[in-house]
């Protein structure tokens, strides 16, 4: 049964509100459809972006490819000329080493010949001897004269003793003689303790860095007020050890407690005072106004002084050594505290020292020398 088009329907709803519901749903899907194009519309945007980026990186990968490329074709053209270049130049070692090898080996073959043409003319073994002895000899008067030492004269001397003792020749008696003379000549004269000296000139210069100053004025106090100090501390330590039911039971003992606490303080209180204002006699003005960069530089140009003494002594120059020591000795008086033990002891071994810069000639084998040239003379 069909109801009249116009006719009400009696469970539809009311017009207005059917009305009322169908336009939220038809505005609804073109709002969904715009956003939904939009996305689409970005990622295709987005992939397009992406896709031009990736294609312009490829690009540059291949550009840097075709340059690496070609740089390893360049590089390897490069290796090849310097593998080339490297394989003439070992041809043209090797070629080199076997004219070297080939030359060598004939200055070795003329080198046998010499040496059997030398030892063919050579002398007899007492010749050969006594040509070593007097070789020996000679170099050991060069290291004596050098050093200052009869050391290396006297080993000399004594191994060519032993030699001619052991070749019992008749005809080497008189050079047997003569070298034990020269060995008593050199025992018997006066040698430079070349060793003890150098030694001496190290421990002073280890010593100058503790040398006090003429204008150390804080040390000085120092070593004044200390005994004092000393003195008070021990008169101080007994009165104070005295307990006060000992000074209640002795009266008479009290006076005296007080007058020695007021005599120790008076005493620190003096010497304290003395040591704020001094008067004594300054002999070089020079010395008090150093600054410590003045006091470093005082105590420097000492070492070097000092060190060349010790060059002076190892090259045999006895006045330049004695020169400086004696330069140093002033600078030691004038700049430094004598009347310290430290400065004392300096200053006596700067005087020890030059006294002992002497110049000592060292004796010469000359009668070995002659009974070698008569040896070698007579053969």
């Amino acid at each position: 049964m069909t109801l009249p088009e116009h006719a009400p329907n009696p469970t539809s709803p009311h017009p207005a509100t059917a009305s009322h519901q169908a336009h939220p749903a038809g505005s609804r899907m073109p709002q969904a459809w715009v956003w939904t194009s939009l996305a689409l519309g970005i990622a295709a945007t987005i992939a397009i972006i992406s896709a031009a980026m990736l294609w312009q990186r490829l690009n540059n990968i291949q550009q840097q490819l075709a340059l690496q490329s070609a740089d390893s074709r360049g590089q390897a053209v490069e290796a090849r000329t310097l593998a080339r270049q490297a394989e003439d130049v070992s041809r043209d070692t090797a070629s080199r080493m076997s004219v070297m090898e080939a030359r060598v080996g004939e200055v070795a073959l003329q080198r046998g010949q010499l040496e059997e043409l030398v030892q063919s003319l050579s002398r007899n073994r007492d010749d050969t001897m006594v040509g070593d002895i007097e070789s020996a000899v000679r170099f050991a008067m060069q290291q004596s004269q050098l050093s200052g030492s009869p050391d290396p004269l006297v080993s000399a001397l004594k191994i060519a003793q032993q030699r001619v003792t052991v070749s019992a020749q008749p005809r080497l008696a008189p050079l047997q003689r003569a070298i034990a003379r020269d060995l008593d000549r050199i025992a018997a004269s006066k040698s430079l303790d070349t060793a003890g000296l150098l030694a001496r000139m190290d421990d002073l210069l280890r010593q100058i860095d503790d040398l006090p100053l003429q204008n150390d004025v804080l040390d000085k106090n120092a070593r004044r007020t200390a005994p004092a100090r000393n003195r008070g501390n021990q008169s101080a330590a007994p009165a104070a050890a005295s307990t006060p039911a000992e000074a209640a039971t002795d009266d008479s003992a009290s006076p005296s407690w007080w007058l020695s606490a007021l005599s120790t303080a008076w005493g620190v209180v003096h010497e304290e005072a003395r040591s704020l204002v001094r008067v004594r006699r300054i002999d070089y003005p020079d010395a008090v106004l150093l600054s410590p960069t003045q006091a470093f530089f005082v105590r420097e140009n000492l070492k070097l002084r000092i060190l060349n003494a010790r060059m002076a002594l190892l090259g045999r120059q006895m006045n330049a050594s004695r020169n400086d020591l004696a330069a140093a000795a002033d600078a030691v008086h004038k700049y430094f505290d004598i009347s310290s033990r430290r400065g004392q002891q300096a200053a006596q071994q700067l005087n020890q020292l030059q006294q002992a810069m002497q110049d000592v000639e060292v004796p010469r084998a000359n009668d070995t020398l002659a009974a070698l040239a008569t040896a070698a003379a007579g053969r």
